[in-house]
């Protein structure tokens, strides 16, 4: 059995003593090795910061990214926005248009119903003016110094067309159908027709001197205008 040298056993002996007397204090660990775990802990440390940085870009891009598609899709609804305004206002012009149309076809209508209610019984009164024209002129042509007592036939036969004319020209006025007779008038284009001029003292230029026949006008609406002669300088 080969003997341990004495260094040996002494080296042993203060080992073994140490650790018995360190054993209540705190474990030191060689320089070396503090170092080792030190960079250890800051590499773990860059690690960190690293990803976190790393996170934090990566989160930055998805938000830049989300906002890019947000102001996308906001831009695409402004258009949109734009485009249906653009509609309503087209539609709402066109709807104002027909309602504007449709109240000018209503008036119109109206205006023709009412006209037509006023005029319907023109070409009938115009029929008529031949026979109240006939009528005057028997009147006319009965001879006012043989209408006596003493010729008791033909003053009944005057009264009768006397009665006759009044009746036919109340009844003219009730339908709104009036005489145009504008003896001592000024000359009117819209309700006269000047069949001649002649001078006559005392009178203005344009003066109806004469009335050939009397005219007709049905409310407003002349039928038949009044030939007339009127007068010159």
């Amino acid at each position: 059995m080969s003997r341990i040298p004495t260094c040996a056993r002494i080296g042993k002996a203060l080992f073994n003593r140490s650790v018995y007397l360190n054993r209540s204090l705190p474990l030191r660990l060689p320089q070396t090795q503090v170092k080792y775990l030190w960079s250890k802990a800051e590499n773990k440390k860059d690690d960190s910061e690293n990803k976190e940085a790393s996170g934090s870009s990566t989160s930055t891009e998805e938000s830049k990214s989300n906002e890019s598609e947000v102001n996308a899709e906001i831009e695409d609804l402004k258009k949109q926005i734009e485009t249906l305004s653009e509609k309503n206002n087209d539609l709402l012009d066109k709807y104002k248009r027909a309602l504007a149309d449709g109240e000018n076809a209503r008036q119109r209508f109206n205006k023709q119903l009412e006209e037509s209610k006023l005029y319907g019984i023109q070409s009938f009164c115009k029929d008529l003016l031949d026979i109240a024209d006939t009528l005057s002129l028997a009147n006319d042509s009965v001879p006012k110094e043989e209408i006596k007592e003493s010729n008791p036939h033909l003053k009944s036969l005057y009264e009768g067309l006397i009665m006759t004319d009044s009746n036919l020209k109340k009844v003219f006025k009730r339908h709104g159908l009036e005489t145009i007779n504008p003896l001592g008038e000024k000359f009117d284009p819209n309700f006269h027709e000047a069949l001649f001029e002649q001078a006559v003292e005392g009178k203005e230029p344009n003066t109806v001197v004469v009335v050939s026949k009397i005219g007709y006008k049905l409310y407003n609406r002349v039928i038949r205008p009044a030939l007339v002669g009127i007068s010159k300088s």
